[in-house]
Parts: C-alpha cells; sequence; structure tokens
C-alpha cells in the first residue's frame, strides 16, 4: 500500500485557483489520486466515449449541468474545453476549487492551458511513486527499501507487483501502448519506430551528455528530427534533459543538457535488468544509482520548495557535480554515490564545485547508512534518507 503526498499541495491550490491541472505520466497514478481526495467530485474520463462525446456536441451546456467540482481526465483530447472554461470562471473570478484537469502529454495540455486559462489555473505535476510514500515512518530496512523502490520504479503497477516476469510484461505493454497509440494520436507526423529506437538508445546514454547529433547519425535521421523526437518524450513526462548550471566564475563549462529517465523501472525494462541480481552486477549500474537518486531529489524539492532551480556542473576540463540547487540565492551542490562509505578523494569534482560557487556546503547522496562530516563543507548522507525526506541539506 501507499500514500501520496500531494494532497496538501492539492487542497491548497485548489483553495486559491477555480482550476488545478494535474500532470504526470500516464499510468503514474494520477485518476487515482484526484478520485481518492476528491470522493465527492464529478468524474468525466474524456478517452471514453460515452463520456466524451455528450461533452463535445456541447461543450458549455454540459458543463453548467455538471456544475462545479468536476474532474476531467485526459482533457488534452478536447482542446476545445478549455476556452469554454476561461469564459465560464471569467462569469466569476471569485470561485475557487471548480475543476480539476488530469493530463498525461504536457505541451498539448499546457499549450491549451497558456493560451486560454493564463493566471486562471495552477499546476501539481504527479510522478511514479517516490521513496517517502511508500515507507513508513517507523521503517526499520529503508536501505533495502531503496534498493526495491530503484529497481522497480514508480508506477504504482510495476511497483506492486512481486513478479519479475509479471513486471517486465507491464513495462513492455506500457512502451507499445506509448508508441503503438499515444505516439499516433498526437498527430504530429512523427515515424512511431523511430521514436521507439531513440527511446531504447536513450536508456543506454542516460546520465550522459546529451547529444542530438549523434542520436541522428545512429538513427540515420536529423538532429533537428532527433530534438523534435526527444521533446515530445520529455513532454510526456518520460525522460528530463538536465540544463547544465551556469556560473560567471571565469571557467568553460558544459552547455549541453543531460540525459535522465524519469522512472528507473522503465530504464532497467530498455537496459533488460530484469531482477535485482542482474542491476547488481551490470556496468550501468552507477549511471543507474545517480539517475534514480537526482530524479528523486528533484521531485522532492520540487514540491518542498518552490522555486528552486536545477542544473548539473561540469566543466571542460572534466570536474563535475551531478547536481546543483538553488533557491532564493541558497546553492547546494550534490554528487550522488552509489559507495557506502565515499572519502575525500573520491570528491574531487564537489569540493572544487563548492570553492568555486563559494557555496556553504556540499552534499555527497550515498548508498551507505551513516552520516558523517568529509572535510570542512562536505556531508555525507544516505541517499535513501535524503529521498525518503528524514535528511534536509542544511541550506
Amino acid at each position: 500500500m501507499y500514500f501520496r503526498v500531494w494532497e496538501s499541495e492539492l487542497k491548497r491550490k485548489l483553495a486559491n485557483f477555480p482550476i488545478v491541472a494535474i500532470l504526470g505520466p500516464r499510468q503514474s497514478g494520477k485518476t487515482t489520486f484526484a478520485r481518492r481526495h476528491l470522493p465527492d467530485w464529478a468524474y468525466l474520463d474524456l478517452e471514453r466515449p460515452s463520456d466524451r462525446r455528450p461533452l463535445e456536441s456541447d461543450i458549455e451546456g454540459r458543463l453548467r449541468n455538471l456544475g462545479d467540482r468536476v474532474i476531467l481526465d485526459e482533457a488534452q483530447r478536447l482542446p476545445e474545453l478549455f476556452p469554454v472554461l476561461r469564459a465560464l470562471v471569467d462569469e466569476d473570478r471569485s470561485k475557487k476549487g471548480r475543476w480539476v484537469l488530469l493530463g498525461s502529454a504536457s505541451f498539448d495540455l499546457v499549450r491549451g492551458i497558456s493560451e486560454s486559462l493564463a493566471g486562471r489555473i495552477a499546476f501539481i505535476e504527479l510522478p511514479g511513486l517516490q521513496l517517502q510514500e511508500v515507507a513508513k515512518p517507523d521503517e526499520q530496512n529503508l536501505s533495502n527499501l531503496v534498493l526495491d523502490r530503484w529497481f522497480r520504479g514508480g508506477y504504482p503497477e510495476a511497483f506492486l507487483q512481486d513478479d519479475d516476469v509479471s513486471r517486465t510484461d507491464w513495462f513492455e505493454a506500457y512502451e507499445k501502448t506509448f508508441v503503438q497509440r499515444d505516439v499516433l494520436e498526437l498527430g504530429l507526423g512523427v515515424q512511431a519506430s523511430t521514436v521507439a529506437r531513440l527511446w531504447a538508445m536513450m536508456a543506454h546514454g542516460a546520465g550522459g551528455i546529451w547529444n542530438a547529433s549523434s542520436f541522428g547519425a545512429s538513427l540515420g535521421t536529423s538532429y533537428h528530427t532527433v530534438n523534435r523526437y526527444a521533446e515530445l518524450l520529455e513532454g510526456s513526462f518520460l525522460i528530463r534533459r538536465l540544463s547544465p548550471w551556469y556560473a560567471n566564475i571565469g571557467k568553460r563549462l558544459t552547455k549541453s543538457p543531460k540525459i535522465l529517465f524519469r522512472d528507473t523501472g522503465l530504464l532497467h525494462y530498455f537496459l533488460g535488468i530484469k531482477d535485482r541480481k542482474i542491476l547488481d552486477v551490470h556496468h550501468l549500474r552507477g549511471h543507474s544509482w545517480e539517475n534514480f537518486v537526482v530524479e528523486g531529489l528533484i521531485t522532492r524539492f520540487t514540491r518542498e520548495q518552490p522555486g528552486t532551480k536545477f542544473g548539473y556542473w561540469r566543466t571542460l576540463a572534466g570536474a563535475e557535480v551531478d547536481l546543483i540547487l538553488e533557491n532564493a540565492g541558497r546553492i547546494v551542490p550534490i554528487e550522488v554515490k552509489l559507495h557506502t562509505s565515499p572519502v575525500a578523494k573520491d570528491l574531487r569534482g564537489l569540493s572544487q564545485c563548492i570553492q568555486d560557487l563559494d557555496a556553504k556546503t556540499g552534499i555527497v547522496a550515498h548508498g551507505g547508512s551513516q552520516t558523517y562530516s568529509i572535510g570542512g563543507k562536505i556531508q555525507a548522507i544516505p541517499a535513501a534518507e535524503l529521498l525518503a525526506g528524514k535528511a534536509e541539506l542544511g541550506w
């Protein structure tokens, strides 16, 4: 069983906005979350013809008949909805908490919102299950749980599968659904087979620097096409291109983003990692762990510290830090290590980054269970405790 930590955010935003959009990848639990926490609200699924067709025939009339407190699932499938919602909102701007929109393709939904609902809507991005959502407050074996969550990923159905074969079958069906249905329904003139190949290739490059020209050469297509397909995957919450963090420090820094998979269960599916034993010896194990921890920390601090900016730091000389967090002028560099007890010689890039950015402190998020200091400014903190919300950054 699990709970979602976004309930308080949903309540706060419904109290302040007439519309709230809950975005996230397909099968991340958006519908379950909304219906569990808004049990008295009407619900329409716009992928279901019996719900969509009456709404399509008379959007304004149908919405007026339904009244307020309505959940509209897969709202991006009916773009004509957005200007009608704007008109209804503008009839009485003082009324809050009227509609919740759910969507799994952010580019379509956000485009419609930006054109029609700016200033009338708040957003919540609901990812897959996070470690703090599956860990009990008194969880004793947190280190084992974090390994489980790392391997299985955060899609609720996949995470709750005890059978590795059934989990692999689930991810295979997920891939086919996205490639064979979702991509084609977007109507962007996309070649589904090329998207599938690019997606699989990205798994082998997860944690690496994004190079559209290199991917294009391997796929036999232009870097413009590769960038467009990457935007499709990113807009569907399947990958993240983490931007480099810049500072005017007189050093030449890498300017290309890094590729991250939003879910490591899906990443492991593409890498052929079908059970924990394979993950234990896989040559990309360290890259996968870095991906898992960085993505989890971005998710945690996006929710807990709104306005936080994220990036990674890498000089052209090769010094690198996996994640930089900046909020209200405070900067925390974070290096991720699978090692259970990293020491100073493992952290030369982090030490250089702290010095160059004049950061108050730096964090190494490691695979062990002990918190300790390394030198004057570096704190070694178990990644499990950071991801479970049991440890703070000290900024």
